[in-house]
Order: C-alpha cells, then structure tokens, then sequence
C-alpha cells in the first residue's frame, strides 16, 4: 500500500506523488492505473487525469504492472488522504455567514473543457462582507457575458452563484477575466469591483498533428552508421508545457521491412541510419510510416501518423565490367579514321549518370597512336577507331589492352575491396591489300661524270613492292627530264645517257640534277620517286680573262691588272698561271706580267715606252694545266683619268663598213657632178647667158623629214650637196645631227663670211620651221681649194680607222 496526502481539490495534469514501480516490478512494460481520473507515467509519477474534489477523507486505486515477456502481473495499491476542516454551525438567527474583508479578492476559479454539465453549471459562489449589514445584489462583466461569446456566464443577483451555461473549448478560450460587482438596492456600491479569473482546464482533446503528410528524404547508399536522413516533426494544439503536449515519435513500419536501417529520436524526430548496408541497387526507395503520440507516449495517448519516403542516392560502389574477356577484329591495311570494334561493358550503378558512364584507355599494344578508343554516351559502348593506317608487311596481328572505369571515382570502401578498372584484350588482325608500288625514300641520288659517253649506263631509280620486298615486275617511265640528258629503260629502270651532260650548264651549277620517276606494278597501280643526279666534274673548261681592253694612263699610273675565272670545280681552277704568250721581242722588252692572288695578275710597262696602243698576248693556265691564249687591246695613253682615252679611241676608231665606203663614192661622185654644174655656169655666164632672175634669187627650203631623199648625199666630212630643178649652184653649208642646221651660200660671198652667217643661224627642226641665209657665189677656183683639203682629211681619217 503507497499513501500519498492530497488536498482535497486536485488539478489536471499536476504531480500529486510519485510510486516506486521498479521495486515492484523491474521489468515492467505496462503500467496501468484501475482509476481513469488518474495517470502513471514510466517513473511512477501520478498525474490527476483532470480537476477532482475529494468529497471524502480517503480514495483508493491500484497500478497494474505487466512484463510482456515473462507474461508477470502485480498491482500496487495508492491511498489519497486528505484532511477535511469542521465548519461550526451557525445560530439559527445567523442566516448569513459573516466573511471578514478579505474575503472580496479574487478567488481561484476554473472549470473543466469540454465538461458535460449538467448546465447551468454551478462554479462558485461570491459574496460581500457588506452583505451583513445590506441587502447586496450581485452582477458580473467581461468576456464570456457581455463580449463574446455571449452569456457564456451568469450570476444570481441574490445568492451570487456563478454558473456556465455550455461547454468551453479552452483552445478557443483558455481564460475568462470577469468583473464582479455588489452593490446595494439603492445603487450603492457596496465593495470595489472584484476580478474574477476562470481558467478553463484543458483536456487532452487535440490529436497531435505531422507538419506533412508525406516526407521525402534522401541519402547516399555509401552512408556511414549514424548518417542524418531527416526530421520529422509534430505540433498539439493542447496546452503546452503539459502531458497533453509531450510528444514522442517513432516508427511504426519499414518498407522493404527487412533490414531495419532507420531510428527515429523519440524526443526530436530525427531519423537516422542504423545500418550500413544499403544498396541501391537491391533497394532504391524506402517507406516509413511514423507515428506520434501525446502524453509522452503512454499508451492513452492520442496518436496521428505520416509517411516518410526515403530514396538511396546512388554511389559509385559497381565497377564497369567487360562482358567477355578477349575480343577479335579485323581491319585492312592502309586504312584510317574507321570504327572497327564495339566493346559493351556493364555497369549496376545508375543510368546515365557519372557513376555508370563508362571511360576507356588503351593500356598497351598503342604506342605508335594507330588506334583510338572513345565511349557511345548513348548506348555506353567503347568505340575502338583506327587513326592511322596498318601496314600488313609490318605487323599482321596487334593486340591491345582496354581498360574501363568510371568517370565518378570509386567510393573509398569499395575501392579499398575492389579493383577500379577492368581489363580485357583485343586482337586486331590486318588484312593484306594490294596497295600498288612503294617508292622509298622518295628520292634517291646517284653520281656521274660531266662528259660521259654517250650510250653510258648508270643505276636508275628503284621502288619495290611492300609484298614481295624486291622490284619484279615493275615497269619504269621517265616523267620529267628537264635537259633531255637521259632516257630509261623501262624494265631495269637503268638510265642511258643521250646526250653529253655539262655540269657548267646547270643552274646553279652546285645543285643536283633531279629526274622524275614513275614506277608502274602489274596491276597498274603507280608511285612517283625523284632520281637526284649528282653530276662530278671534269676539267673541260680552260680560265677566260675577263678583260679585252686595257687603258694606262702614263706616268700616273705604271701598270694595269687583269683576272680570270674558271667555271670548273675549284680542285680544277685557280690557283692560275699568268704568261706573256707573243714571241714579238718589242712585246718582251716593254710588258712584263707578275702574279698578284690565284686569279690575278699584274701588267707593267716599262719607262720607255711610247704612247700609243699595244696588243699584248696573254695565256693563262688552270691546276690541271688546262690554258687559254687571249690578245689584249692595252692603250699606253698621256692622260689624268682612262676614261679620256677611251673616248678618244671611240671617235678615232671608227670602222667603216662596206655601205659606208659605198656611200662615200656616190658623194664624190656627186660632188664632182655639182663642180662640173659649176664650170659650166660661169662659162655660159662669160657668154653673156644668164639665169632668170627669179632662179638667181630661189632659196633651198630645209627640210625635216627623217629619211634623207634622193638628191641629196652626204659626204663623210659632214657637207651636204643637193640638187634643185635638175640645175646646180654652188653652196656650202652644213648638217648637224641629222640636219638640225642647213645653210646656203650663193655667189659673190666669201667662205669666212659664209661660215660667220652660217654659225650664227640654227634652225630648229623640232619647230618645222625654216630660215633663208644669206646668198654667196664662188668661183670653181676658189670652190676647189676649199673642199679639195677637206676630202683628202676625211680620206685621212677613214683610213686610220
């Protein structure tokens, strides 16, 4: 038996005495108490299960304890003392109980949710001290009387009962502050107005409720124990700080049941992991059904549910594998940028995503780079390409290694469990393809001498073909010869020289002379080789002196130097040899010739030498010994600088060709005509025949037309003789720079005055103009002894030439 002194009003919800279950019963998992009005909670604390009057001394129940396993039952019993206070009884003429002032304060005060009546519901009765000596009437004010919600309350004006007159939802109301009043018949307030509070006592009415029907949660499948999924979480509307707000989660189900890899905090809902072996790929969702229940989760609890999904995220925890673990293929030679191998892998993890994407690498058998390996996102498939070509003479089988993982890296349980990258080979075989000619290197060299026979065989170029390694059955075709040097046979491929090969014809004559080629197999595939002749030389050239003609302007400058070249090789050039080749013994006593480098020498004269212009052999030899005589033109002249001599040999040495001697015949011829013109003039003037008057005062008009006409000639002295009207008349003039000056001179006029009158005149054929000058006559003595000293000059001169 447990005693537990109460007072005789006890208040929902609030400890009244706590029991020792465990000394009971240890093991207990049910504890039941046989009164409803009461409470026990797991630590034997004992909770009014709502506001109770003890109207006797003493009330009595039991707590029934139960082990669910052991299927063992006992009962303690609870004992409610109070202690009740006697009121004396008043005289019968004391109709009114006396109550000291104290007594109009506010007086606790509440009432029950949700009570069942009967109604009107008695609360309390109020009264005044001032009632003793008055009649008082009662009235009250507030919420609940005159506010809403209306006539909630009322009192007896006599008496001052209160009263309810309905049921209160303390969630809507959970305390009402009335005003009581007591004031006399006459209106006299008999006491100051009274609070009155009336708290209304909660009942555990509410269900508590999940903030969301439906959870969703995810969490990796790679979780480690203890790993956060999420928090569920509840509200109650009852009161707070009360049992019929303490909650308690839990779960009520799993789905997939089996393994249970979830907990949920009783107290703060957080669910969390239990387990470790989650695996997406067994088991990708899962549902829980939660449960929450009131009164800190005793069994007469209110109890509300919600559902909680949880998806397992994927983690790289599968590998790709190979389906087989060799594949075989094969591809022609010679080709490139083809697909010839798909490869399919398998992977658990999750589609499309990078845990499951495949990644390949050719691990060995590539180290030229002939293949490539690439992944089909589609279908997750390693393509295997050829980049570049295969050579079945080289290799007729390759084998590769693959490798696979993925592009997520291995999470770090199963990478320290499993291999990341899986293998497999491949073996590539290559077909044979014929693929015509090879010609390799493409360009071959060979060597031959300059001047080699005519009909003299060299080797010419050689391709071959990739399947038999050698050159049988190949046909040669000489493509490009720029000289014409050779010509080829077209099953040796040998070259035949057809004409004579000049190395110093070349250009540049260092470089090689190059023959295309064209190979030809049975099939009449091709490939085209470059033959690069490398002609040697011979001494086939002598050494030219480069000069002709020499000036040596004496005394200033005492000698003259000359050189050479050699378009041969150098092994067959200079050094050279300088030698005086004329057996004149004048040549010998002036000139000597004396060495200044390997391709100069220098010519001295001696002091006695006369000024005038030699010719001086020379010969000059190569290493080898070849020579070459050349006569030089040396011109010994009084002069500052050579090239006042050089001009002076360019006038005087003017050569006259044949049309030139001819042409000066016709003007003597000429000429001698208009001297006989002469004479016959002033014999028919003697006889007293004269001209006209007008032919005596005729002018030759000049004339600018380029090609001279067929009267008139010009001599070499530079005069000009012309002809007009088939009569002739003595004149003297003279044409400069293809007659850019003409004058006339008529009888009775000397030559000095002629030539005065001619200077002085110019006619300007860029104009088209033309001048008279003044007339003068001669007579044939005087005519001739003026041209007859000049022609025999010219002649002179002509023959010096």
């Amino acid at each position: 038996m447990v005693t537990l002194n109460v007072p005789s009003t006890l208040e929902a919800d609030k400890i009244i005495g706590r029991v020792d279950l465990k000394e009971c019963l240890s093991s207990a998992d049910g504890i039941r108490p046989s009164d409803p009005d009461f409470r026990v909670l797991d630590d034997g604390s004992v909770y009014p299960a709502r506001a109770l009057v003890l109207s006797g001394k003493k009330r009595s129940f039991t707590i029934q304890l139960s082990d669910s396993k052991t299927q063992t039952q006992k009962e303690i019993p609870v004992m409610l003392e109070h202690q009740k206070k006697v009121l004396k009884k008043r005289h019968t003429k004391n109709t009114v109980l006396r109550r000291a002032k104290r007594r109009w304060a506010p007086i606790p005060c509440s009432m029950q949710e949700n009570s069942l009546g009967p109604f009107p519901l008695f609360l309390q009765q109020v009264q005044s001290d001032a009632a003793q000596n008055y009649t008082v009437l009662y009235s009250i004010s507030g919420r609940g009387v005159d506010q809403e919600p209306l006539n909630l309350f009322f009192i007896e004006r006599d008496t001052g009962n209160l009263f309810c007159t309905r049921p209160v939802d303390r969630e809507e109301y959970d305390v009402f502050d009335l005003i009581a009043y007591a004031s006399t018949a006459d209106g006299y307030s008999a006491d100051l107005p009274l609070p009155l509070p009336i708290k209304v006592e909660d009942e555990n009415d509410n269900y508590p409720l999940f903030t969301e029907e439906i959870y969703n949660f995810e969490v990796p499948e790679s979780s480690r124990l203890g790993t956060v999924v999420g928090v569920v979480c509840a509200t109650d509307k009852d009161e707070p700080d009360t049992m019929h707000t303490r909650l308690k989660y839990s779960i009520l189900e799993q789905n997939p049941r089996s393994p249970g890899l979830f907990s949920v905090h009783p107290d703060t809902g957080v669910i969390t992991t239990v387990s470790h072996y989650m695996d997406r790929e067994v088991v990708d969702k899962y549902t829980l059904i939660m449960k929450v229940q009131d009164m800190n989760g005793q069994f007469f609890g209110l109890i509300s549910t919600s559902t909680c999904i949880i998806t397992v995220q994927d983690s790289n925890d599968n590998s790709p594998t190979f389906r087989q673990n060799a594949y075989e293929t094969t591809v022609e030679e010679n080709t490139y940028n083809v697909e010839i191998l798909r490869i399919p892998v398998d992977d658990k993890d999750l589609v499309k995503s990078a845990n499951w994407k495949a990644n390949f690498t050719i691990l060995k058998g590539n180290e030229n780079g002939r293949f490539k390996i690439t992944t089909d996102p589609a279908t997750n498939e390693g393509v295997l390409c050829v980049v570049k070509p295969l050579d079945y003479e080289e290799n007729r089988q390759v084998t590769l290694e693959i490798g696979v993982n993925n592009e997520a890296p291995f999470i770090r349980d199963v990478a320290s469990r499993v291999p990341s990258m899986n293998r497999a080979l491949v073996t590539v075989h290559v077909k044979d393809q014929d693929e015509g000619p090879e010609c390799n290197p493409p360009e071959q060299y060979v060597r031959i001498k300059e001047n080699s026979a005519v009909g003299s065989k060299i080797n010419g170029y050689k391709a071959y073909d990739p399947e038999t390694k050698n050159s049988n059955g190949l046909r040669y075709k000489k493509l490009q010869d720029p000289k014409e040097w050779v010509s080829i046979e077209e099953v040796s491929g040998l070259l035949t020289i057809s004409k004579t090969l000049d190395r110093e014809s070349m250009a540049p004559r260092n470089d090689l002379y190059n023959i295309t080629v064209m190979a030809i197999d049975q099939e009449g595939k091709s490939c085209t080789g470059t033959l690069a002749v490398n002609i040697e030389d011979v001494n086939d050239n002598a050494p030219e002196i480069l000069q002709d003609y020499l000036v040596i302007c004496t005394p200033k400058m005492g000698y003259t130097d000359i050189s050479a070249v050699d378009p041969d090789e150098p092994v067959n050039g200079p050094p050279f040899r300088f030698n005086l080749a004329s057996s004149s013994p004048e040549v010998n006593r002036i000139w000597t010739l004396n060495p200044v480098n390997d391709t100069a020498a220098r010519l001295s004269y001696r002091k006695n030498a006369e000024v005038q212009e030699y010719t001086v052999p020379v010969t000059v030899q190569d290493r080898a010994g070849q020579s070459t005589t050349k006569v030089l033109r040396v011109n010994l002249c009084d002069c500052t600088h050579p090239s006042q001599c050089t001009a002076r040999s360019r006038s005087v040495g003017v050569s006259l060709g044949k049309w030139a001697i001819l042409a000066i015949l016709l003007g003597i011829a000429l000429l001698f005509s208009v001297l006989l013109t002469l004479v016959c003039s002033v014999v028919t003037a003697r006889k007293g025949k004269h001209f006209p008057e007008d032919l005596a005062q005729q002018n030759l008009i000049i004339s600018n037309t380029e090609a001279p006409g067929d009267d008139r000639v010009c001599s070499a002295n530079g005069f000009t003789t012309q002809t007009a009207n088939n009569s002739s008349q003595g004149f003297c003039g003279t044409m400069r720079n293809g007659g850019q000056e003409t004058y006339e001179m008529k009888g009775h006029q000397t030559l000095d005055s002629c030539r005065v009158a001619g200077h002085h005149h110019t006619l300007d054929s860029g104009r088209g103009g033309h001048m008279e000058t003044d007339n003068c006559r001669y007579t044939y003595s005087e005519w001739h002894s003026f041209t007859q000293p000049r022609l025999g000059e010219d002649s002179i001169r002509g023959h010096t030439g």
